[in-house]
């Protein structure tokens, strides 16, 4: 295959019929400076490559990588298998520690939140699909509250205009702007270190001014977070942060 990867075709499956396109996806971005491989929670790879990657690079890297991608993929499917709800969830970017109580009873399952720092599962405990969703929920709100608060301090530092803050769940992005200035962020960076959410925080703010990734941009960046570009390659690795079970539903 000699094609190019470019902007008409954001997402391709890999090139091996063998792979299930479901799993194995091509994600090209306009942003990206260097080909990287996700192996997210369940076990769904992912290569991101930048706009104008001749196919044949990408079958290399992937050929490069393969050993170290099928390895993390079947340590996801082994934690998928034996998911049980979490005695402990710790949330780094809000340098949050929260212990989880199980009250196991034939009721339906609920969760029952005593302060910042312990929540109660209560009910059944089984499917793990009901007990992730009630835990996703939680954090939704969680992020909501913590995330909204964070954005405003850092516009009103640095001179910042937006419309709202959504929080969303997503499997292929941390964060986005729209052109009306809402800010979207994915629930998952609860799981980011503090420094690195600031730095995603930034990105996007900037995106108020700039929709778009050019020399400006990162300039803006740059004005906001000298060391962005540590922070965005960590920022790239961070999916291995993220427990299974926020995938599980």
């Amino acid at each position: 295959m000699n094609q190019v990867i470019n902007k008409v075709s954001p997402q391709l499956p890999l090139f091996s019929a063998q792979e299930d396109p479901r799993v194995w996806q091509v994600r090209v971005s306009q942003r990206a400076r260097r080909l990287s491989v996700r192996v997210y929670p369940a076990g769904r790879v992912e290569v991101v490559v930048p706009r104008s990657t001749a196919a044949w690079k990408v079958q290399q890297f992937v050929s490069r990588h393969r050993q170290w991608i099928d390895e993390r993929v079947r340590e996801s499917s082994a934690q998928q298998v034996t998911l049980h709800p979490p005695q402990e969830i710790l949330l780094p970017a809000i340098e949050r520690q929260v212990r989880v109580e199980h009250a196991l009873s034939a009721n339906s399952t609920r969760l029952r939140v005593i302060d910042d720092h312990c929540i109660q599962l209560r009910g059944k405990l089984d499917p793990p699909a009901e007990w992730a969703r009630i835990l996703n929920r939680w954090l939704m709100k969680t992020a909501e509250v913590e995330f909204s608060r964070r954005v405003q301090q850092l516009a009103t530092t640095y001179g910042f205009e937006f419309e709202r803050v959504q929080i969303r769940r997503q499997r292929t992005r941390w964060g986005s702007c729209s052109s009306r200035g809402t800010i979207s962020l994915n629930v998952c960076a609860l799981f980011l270190r503090p420094e690195v959410l600031r730095y995603l925080l930034i990105h996007e703010l900037c995106h108020t001014r700039q929709m778009n990734h050019s020399r400006r941009f990162w300039k803006l960046v740059a004005s906001c977070e000298p060391g962005y570009r540590e922070l965005d390659h960590e920022l790239t690795a961070a999916w291995r942060h993220v427990p299974p079970w926020v995938f599980a539903i």
